[in-house]
């Protein structure tokens, strides 16, 4: 099934040179719609006014972290089908187990390029 590139995405990263690289990336493949926030509150906020077809969260974030965010998307009914991409500079087993068990939809660890994203954007509306 082919991505519908018309969907709105929402970023989230607490760092905002990663959010501009990520908005880049999306724009190269096609995605126009990208919101962005920079930590996990802010997210849930914006999440809760408009819907999403996908989010790609940081997993490191302060005050609250892409995990926490995860968790918090997966227990609201009205949020919970939102499919959801972590990203991350650590490829710790122990967290993609710990994602995976939080319904995370797919895991991309920093850096990666266009290609890499695309590919993970396509497995998760493939599944």
């Amino acid at each position: 099934m082919a991505v519908d590139n018309s969907l709105p995405i929402l970023v989230v990263d607490d760092y905002k040179t990663m959010i501009r690289i990520i908005r880049n990336l999306l724009k190269q493949i096609g995605f126009e719609q990208v919101d962005e926030a920079t930590d996990g509150s802010e997210a849930l906020a914006k999440m809760r006014g408009k819907r999403y077809g996908l989010v790609i969260s940081d997993w490191n974030m302060e005050p609250m972290t892409g995990y926490e965010f995860l968790q918090e998307v997966r227990a609201d009914p009205q949020l919970a089908p939102t499919p959801f991409i972590m990203v991350t500079a650590e490829s710790k087993t122990e967290n993609v187990i710990a994602a995976k068990k939080a319904g995370v939809n797919n895991y991309i660890v920093k850096p990666f390029n266009a290609q890499t994203l695309k590919t993970k954007i396509d497995a998760v509306f493939a599944a």
